[in-house]
């Protein structure tokens, strides 16, 4: 292997095709979704039909915003479809990267080497950062390309800033599910962690955004922490993109405590 770098080399080596695969299915819904914008979300019939439908679905679902391209993009595209597949991404590499090597046995040869626990937990979680980043700039320039045909009208510097945020909500979601594997060493309880952000994060915003009387819910949301100033039309909530990386950051550093300190195997 590399010496500089070396586990993180491997990681991406290994992992190109399930990278290939999901920018492809990224890329797949931007073109499928944007430019059926002039069609749908632009007119007035659909607009007719989005208040025909119960206040309490099309804020759930974020649907009150599609009558302007920003709006549109920012709730199909970043708000569900590109969500989804980014969490989905983002959790697998993270319960994988050291409760799956793990579970295998993987893990231990890997230790049998040069190479420090510390450092099995940083170089995966850079992995997984530059895989998020690569998938981010795709779903970027995808937008970009499709934003004039499409009559999206996005402001080019507001889409860099919700490429931005939607990658931090992903990681955020990678982070947790790669620190749960590393303190149980259990692939499964990785998911678990990184579906609970994921999840829990949106279904805290749709039941927030329902009444005043569980507003609360908004801030418990990493999910409405990236979304809530709909970033696509507004430009990025910077304390919000500080506040997701740096948690990200600390489960990346509590996941290598975690691995320090405890048996590997047992």
């Amino acid at each position: 292997m590399p010496r500089i770098l070396p586990l993180f080399t491997k990681t991406l080596t290994d992992s190109w095709r399930s990278t290939l695969a999901w920018a492809v299915g990224l890329a797949a819904a931007c073109m499928l979704y944007l430019p059926l914008y002039p069609s749908i979300g632009g007119s007035a019939q659909m607009q007719d039909l989005i208040n025909a439908l119960p206040a309490e679905m099309t804020k759930a679902l974020n649907y009150d915003q599609i009558a302007s391209g920003p709006g549109y993009t920012q709730a199909t595209l970043f708000g569900l479809i590109g969500f989804l597949l980014m969490s989905m991404a983002s959790i697998g590499w993270g319960a994988a990267a050291v409760g799956g090597d793990e579970e295998s046995g993987l893990l231990e040869l890997t230790l049998a080497h040069s190479v420090t626990r510390v450092q099995v937990v940083l170089e995966r979680a850079l992995a997984i950062l530059v895989r998020i980043v690569f998938l981010s700039i795709l779903v970027f320039l995808m937008v970009l390309g499709l934003n004039g045909p499409a009559q999206l009208g996005i402001d080019v510097g507001h889409l860099a800033g919700a490429v931005l945020l939607f990658a931090a909500l992903a990681l955020l979601s990678g982070t947790a599910a790669l620190f749960a594997g590393a303190l149980t060493g259990r692939k499964v309880y990785g998911i678990a962690a990184g579906a609970a952000v994921a999840v829990l994060g949106y279904v805290f915003n749709a039941v927030g955004r329902q009444s005043p009387d569980v507003e609360w819910l908004l801030n418990l949301s990493p999910y409405h922490w990236a979304y809530g100033n709909s970033p696509v039309a507004n430009g990025a909530d910077w304390g919000a993109v500080a506040g997701l990386f740096a948690i990200s950051a600390a489960l990346i550093a509590l996941g290598a405590v975690a691995l320090r300190h405890r048996d590997v195997g047992v």
